[in-house]
């Protein structure tokens, strides 16, 4: 019966892509459609008898060019996607090139990519009930083996009118029981199923046995397709259990390993005497040695500001001290810490061979010719940098043919995103280990966490990636029963818990440091000056009353519109208000004379300087000598945010206190710095055009030098892995969607090393989009809590949903220009940039 429904679902599937010479005769009778590859092939005519089925898939003798097994080759693979390339070519081959032949041929003899064995090779033996020894009893393991290993769904339209319509398999019983008892957030992880069709499946229970089952989704509309999906949402879970077990497994190990180990490892003495590991530090050591026995992989992750760096020098010392480095090690670290980081090492192990992989293209040059003839020999560690190791082809091939033992990432954050050609590269760094250093391991969602183990435990993650990722997606909220929400999420941090605890170690400033100074967080929501709140609801007002723009809109849309509002928010220069258009077309016509400016069009300098802010026109005037466009200082300081400044600087410079003051965004720190100047406030600044070998002389120069009062940074460059504890006071003149990022940037100041209290000021601008960044940042901010407790919470939010419900409350969108700006988002995301 099996074979008979498997092979009626094949021809089935095949009636659009139905290939037969002989049809071309009769052309009242044939019709012609498209296949991948834009080949046009004949089609034959539809046909419900099995008797017309038949005879289109008796096998002949046929001679085909090379086009046509081309043609019948992708009709085939579009069919059996599933299915290894090879596999659906040798299929063919076998089956003379008959499509039907070798769907039927695919099924019975191949296995589809991703289970076990050679990927979509033939198997050695068939794998029915009667061939397999069953290690347990069929009640028990043999429906979980069924669901887990079976390539046959459990729906198939060719069957309504068979006994094998109605039969309840194995696979069957637990989709069955899974329909019949899921929650509304459960079956919402079905595909396909919005609430709204959750919802409906919940009104038509129970279901008294599969036939009734599909009758009651027939009677609301439902395709059958959806209880294979069902089926499909079972094995992941099932994928995820057994990793879940792996993970407990590692977990009794570990902890075995530690209660039968060797002896506490106290700080290795090759460290600089006088130099005391903190015994927060020690218990780090020990577990990176109890990693390294067991050859697990690890992602250290104490909150920032805990001495990560200190606790692997120390690690990395071990293993020169007792023999075990098997060769060099590779440090990979953010540009703004790399000086840094041979400082500390100087420090803390000068016994420790540095050297440091950086510079210009041709010292990296002549550098890369000594390894390729000497190896990674002559020194202990290599330090670079993100980019230069993944910069040229020349660099990534270098770094995945010779051999390191550790490869330890700083900042591993920076590989969230398993989808980035940064992550590609860095994958593929041909160590023996790695480590992981990371303040923030959860920023967004659960995925960037997983992110980060399916990085650092390759093998261990790698064939059950998608199915981590489908069971971690955030659902959208519901208007139902809120305590079924919060157990779903729930489920979804307790997972994550159990999969994280063999490889992670966090452990929080609050406690491990007793003696560390306290930290006071302040938010200011400050309202706009009367001309910045005018300008702003000219903004509001203008898009909406043409929300058909902002819901339809491409480059236009989402993202774009609510950056204008948050620039209108900070600052109005960094709009265009005070020059107008006849200025610009005065400054395009000197510009066009200016030897120091390459373009001499008029019309198009002035279409150039249209887009442009008032600051902007104002820099690039100045910065081909036309000193005499200016902008008055009262405009410049003009802004709420500076109006709270104006109040707040002086007197934080009569205590003495020193500031570091953020910005995400360069140009509203060129704005600032003008703001500093007329304000006479001493000021240096760090940004991501600032050149790395300037970088550590200007965190020395403000940690030695108490006339500069200031420190200005931009969030990306400036709040990573520096130490800045010479301020006491943190300002974040405009707060990041990402809350971690704001996180990082304050604890610049908060960390081991600082003496005095430290306080954190986050400005806001009153009633504007800002406020919605706030709400969304602080329910970001109750993941890391979920996580790292027993707290229960919301969970993350995800960003692009952010963005379309802060536009609907700012703009007044209704419920369907709110849908048609999602979609339109959604697009525009999709596009890829340049």
């Amino acid at each position: 019966m099996s074979d008979s429904s498997s092979t009626k679902s094949s021809l089935s599937d095949l009636r659009q892509f139905r290939i037969n010479k002989n049809s071309a005769v009769s052309a009242g009778q044939a019709k012609t459609e498209r296949v991948p590859g834009k080949k046009r092939i004949q089609v034959m005519a539809d046909s419900d008898s099995d008797g017309a089925d038949s005879q289109v898939t008796k096998k002949t003798k046929l001679e085909l060019t090379v086009k046509e097994k081309e043609e019948r080759y992708m009709a085939a693979a579009k069919i059996s996607p599933q299915y290894d390339t090879m596999a659906v070519q040798e299929s063919l081959s076998r089956s003379n090139w008959d499509v039907a032949a070798s769907i039927r041929y695919l099924r019975e003899n191949c296995k589809p990519k991703g289970q076990n064995g050679p990927l979509g090779r033939p198997k050695l033996q068939p794998s029915s009930r009667s061939s397999r020894a069953p290690t347990c009893s069929d009640g028990e393991c043999s429906d979980d083996e069924d669901v887990k290993q079976s390539k046959d769904q459990v729906y198939d339209s060719d069957d309504s009118d068979t006994e094998m319509a109605t039969k309840m398999t194995g696979q069957r019983k637990k989709v069955f029981q899974f329909m019949n008892e899921a929650t509304i957030i459960e079956l919402q992880s079905v595909k396909t199923l919005s609430e709204k069709k959750a919802t409906l499946i919940i009104e038509q229970r129970p279901f008294s046995d599969w036939a009734g089952l599909r009758k009651k989704l027939e009677s609301i509309r439902m395709s059958g397709d959806l209880l294979n999906y069902a089926q499909d949402l079972i094995n992941k879970q099932n994928t995820v259990a057994t990793i879940l077990n792996k993970c407990n497994n590692m977990v009794t190990r570990l902890e075995k390993a530690i209660s039968n180990g060797g002896g506490i490892v106290d700080q290795p003495k090759m460290l600089s005497s006088g130099m005391q590991l903190a015994d927060y530090q020690i218990i780090g050591l020990n577990w990176l040695t109890v990693m390294h026995k067991q050859e697990m992989n690890g992602i250290l992750a104490d909150e920032m500001g805990l001495g990560k760096t200190i606790q692997v020098i120390a690690f990395l010392a071990y293993l020169k001290e007792n023999g075990l480095s098997k060769a060099a090690h590779l440090i990979v670290v953010p540009s703004s810490t790399l000086d840094n980081w041979e400082a500390e090492i100087a420090r803390w192990c000068p016994s420790l061979v540095v050297e440091k992989y950086h510079g210009s293209q041709d010292e990296r040059r002549r550098m890369r010719g000594r390894y390729a003839k000497d190896g990674f020999t002559g020194f202990d560690v290599l330090l670079t940098t993100y980019h230069i190791v993944g910069s040229t082809p020349e660099e990534r091939k270098m770094f995945r043919v010779c051999k390191l033992d550790y490869v330890i990432f700083d900042e591993a954050h920076m590989l969230k995103n398993m989808t980035t050609q940064r992550y590609a590269n860095l994958i593929t760094i041909n160590a023996r280990m790695r480590i992981l250093l990371t303040g923030t391991p959860l920023q967004n969602n659960l995925l960037e966490l997983i992110s980060l183990l399916c990085f650092v435990m390759p093998k261990f993650f790698a064939k059950s990636i998608e199915d981590i990722k489908s069971l971690f997606v955030k659902k959208g909220k519901t208007d139902g029963d809120q305590e079924e929400v919060s157990q779903f999420q729930e489920t979804q941090i307790q997972r994550a818990k159990r999969i994280m605890k063999p490889f992670v170690l966090r452990r929080l400033k609050k406690d491990v440091l007793n003696n560390l100074p306290k930290k006071q967080s302040i938010v200011e929501k400050v309202p706009m000056s009367s001309q910045q709140r005018e300008y702003y609801h000219e903004l509001v007002d203008y898009y909406s009353n043409n929300k058909g723009v902002v819901c339809s809109s491409g480059d236009r849309a989402g993202v774009a519109i609510m950056m204008e509002m948050r620039r209108c928010a900070n600052h109005p220069l960094l709009m265009r208000h005070y020059f107008t258009d006849e200025d610009l077309r005065g400054f395009a016509k000197r510009l066009a004379r200016a030897t120091t400016y390459k373009k001499t069009n008029e019309q198009y300098i002035f279409e150039e300087l249209a887009i442009l802010s008032d600051f902007q026109v104002y820099q690039l005037c100045n910065k081909h000598e036309m000193n005499d466009v200016r902008i008055p200082d009262e405009l410049i300081c003009d802004s709420g945010k500076f109006e709270y400044l104006d109040s707040l600087l002086p007197k934080l410079k009569e205590e003495g206190h020193r500031v570091l003051l953020f910005s995400q965004f360069t140009m509203m720190l060129d704005v600032v710095e003008e703001y500093m100047r007329i304000r006479k406030h001493g000021f240096c600044r760090l940004d991501g055009a600032t050149a790395v070998k300037e970088r550590q002389d200007l965190i020395t120069d403000f940690n030695v030098d108490d006339n500069i009062f200031v420190f200005l940074l931009s969030t990306k460059a400036g709040g990573v892995g520096i130490n800045l504890t010479a301020a006491d006071t943190c300002i974040i003149h405009d707060i990041d969607f990402n809350p971690y990022n704001d996180k990082q940037a304050e604890d610049r100041c908060h960390r081991m090393g600082q003496q005095r209290p430290v306080t954190i000021y986050r400005l806001v601008a009153e009633s504007t989009i800002e406020e919605g960044i706030l709400l969304a940042a602080e329910e970001k901010l109750k993941l890391e809590r979920e996580i790292t407790s027993t707290e229960k919470g919301e969970g993350e939010v995800h960003e692009q949903r952010c963005v379309v419900k802060l536009l609907t409350m700012a703009l007044g969108l209704d419920k369907d220009q709110e849908e048609q700006l999602s979609n339109s988002l959604n697009n525009s995301l999709a596009t890829p940039t340049k």
